[in-house]
């Protein structure tokens, strides 16, 4: 087994975050994005590197970049933005990735949530979210708390039936912890993502028992039979229930529902698909919030061995490098020109 690890170690190519953002930025560019789209792409696959969670982010960036070229993002879109009522922004992606809206409005939206104690972005008519976590933690880096959904095309079943009719609905979940980094929790609806499955595919590995059917409707740990079926939700109906709630939530906007929504990896078009977020101020409620919070986190975790979403990392800083397998950053840097 050390000598497997030592093998799986010298396979992998460390590079500097900062670093790896630029060429992260410079391929986004070279596919057909402009500087909005690169820079918040970039962002928000170093982000899920950094965060431990590789498959939402470089081989995650890939498809991003495919739907560059292949014309299911918009590459040089013109987000716009709305607000019905003082607290409430209404954002259009034009096609893009929803990362631009949202950074166009992040600022207001904490200002926002600053004089209102809440606010509430909406998006519509944009490409999917990657890493949900980005989001709502950019909210508690500004001290706030944040809850965020968003919808996919359908690849999962729901309430019992065996044809995909949901998305794999993430949410997300962010509050800021005094003195640390904030908790964050960032969790598809489906008993796993899809990207899970699609890596247990490509190397020819199966899955667990219980996250998937085969086409013919068929429980299956076959992950290529499990591409051409559907994900399960999590915890049975009440899985399915959350999902429908994120989906609603979602697409409330005016963002395309999971079944009217064009696949991520295949065609022309983009899925037009919708984000929600809601944010509040906690120092509202109680002006020690941060620091009860950390207090209880440590509670759980050193007196009752809880593991904590993020894999404890409110106890530690982002590391300041990304440890990636080789072939991924070849492929990154080929792709960057």
């Amino acid at each position: 087994m050390t000598a497997e690890k030592d093998v799986r170690r010298a396979l992998r190519a460390t590079t500097n975050a900062s670093r790896l953002v630029e060429i992260c930025r410079r391929a986004v560019l070279r596919h057909g994005g402009d500087p909005a789209t690169a820079d918040s792409l970039a962002a928000s696959a170093v982000y899920a590197e950094r965060n431990g969670k590789p498959n939402q982010g470089i081989t995650h960036l890939f498809d991003y970049l495919d739907a560059l070229r292949d014309g299911r993002i918009k590459g040089r879109p013109r987000p716009s933005i709305t607000r019905p009522s003082p607290v409430t922004f209404v954002a259009d992606g034009d096609g893009g990735v929803p990362h631009i809206a949202f950074d166009l409005a992040v600022d207001q939206l904490a200002a926002a949530v600053r004089n209102f104690g809440v606010a509430v972005f909406s998006q519509k008519n944009a490409y999917f979210c990657g890493a949900l976590g980005y989001f709502v933690e950019r909210m508690a880096s500004h001290g706030l708390i944040a809850l965020a959904t968003a919808n996919s095309s359908a690849l999962m079943s729901a309430g019992g039936s065996a044809s995909a009719v949901l998305g794999t609905n993430p949410m997300a979940f962010a509050a800021p912890v005094a003195e640390r980094s904030p908790l964050v929790i960032d969790q598809a609806s489906s008993q796993t993502a899809f990207m899970n499955v699609r890596e247990s595919a490509r190397l020819g590995r199966s899955i667990p028992p219980g996250w998937a059917l085969d086409h013919e409707g068929a429980p299956t740990t076959d992950a290529e039979a499990a591409l051409d079926g559907v994900l399960l939700p999590f915890g049975g109906y009440k899985g399915s229930n959350i999902a429908l709630m994120i989906e609603i939530l979602s697409a409330m906007s005016g963002g395309n529902w999971s079944l009217d929504a064009s696949p991520f990896d295949s065609g022309d078009s983009g899925p037009s698909v919708g984000m929600f977020l809601v944010c509040l101020d906690p120092n509202l409620f109680d002006a020690n919030f941060s620091t009860r919070l950390s207090l209880h986190l440590d509670r759980l975790r050193d007196d009752f061995d809880v593991r904590l979403p993020g894999g404890g990392r409110t106890s530690r800083p982002f590391p300041a490098t990304c440890d990636l397998p080789v072939q991924v950053f070849e492929r990154l840097w080929a792709r960057a020109g």
